[in-house]
Formats: structure tokens, sequence, C-alpha cells
């Protein structure tokens, strides 16, 4: 499960709105505000929680449960780096705001 704030902070990790959101998720906009209104964990039937973590996955956005393994006790969200690639936190944040480093 996840929460209402766990969502805000992954669309918000994004940059995209929730017309977007319903538009990756395939979900409705009315849906995506209701489960970002909910107290604490997201209420939504088993089918939509699924479509909405798929979508965040597949943006590459990694949820995390409380008691994770992580600096940090608590839920949240981060930017996933694909295991076993070459990639750092660096070539990631530069592709994210649209930057490519030259190959040497």
């Amino acid at each position: 499960m996840i929460t209402a704030a766990q969502l805000r902070a992954a669309r918000a990790l994004l940059g995209i709105d929730q017309r977007r959101l319903a538009e990756l998720s395939r979900l409705s906009v009315p849906t995506i505000q209701r489960m970002e209104a909910s107290e604490a964990m997201v209420r939504g039937n088993v089918d939509s929680l699924v479509k909405l973590i798929a979508a965040f996955d597949a943006a590459g956005i990694e949820m995390i449960d409380e008691g994770a393994a992580s600096n940090s006790k608590g839920r949240g969200v981060r930017l996933k780096i694909a295991s076993g690639s070459a990639k750092t936190v660096s070539d990631a944040r530069s592709k994210a705001s649209g930057r490519t480093r030259a190959r040497t």
C-alpha cells in the first residue's frame, strides 16, 4: 500500500499533474483526485492501485515502504537507477534534466 503523501511526492518528482498521471495509469482524473485526498493510505480498488504502481514503476519511481532498507526510516519515493547498469546518479540527473554528457 502507498500513502497519499507518497502519491503526491512521486507525482512532484516526475513533474507531472493529475491529468498526466491519469493518462499514464489509465485511470480517471477523479480517481487520482480521490486517491490523493485520502487521509493516510490511498484508498481504491486493487486494480486501480496496481495500475497506479505500474505507471510509477514504468516512469522510474520506486515506492519505499515503511521499514524498507534506507538511510532514514519511514515511507518515501525515489528515482530508480537500473541495476547492473553503468549509470551514475549524475548521469540520471543529467538525463532527467535533458542534458547529456559527452562520451570520451
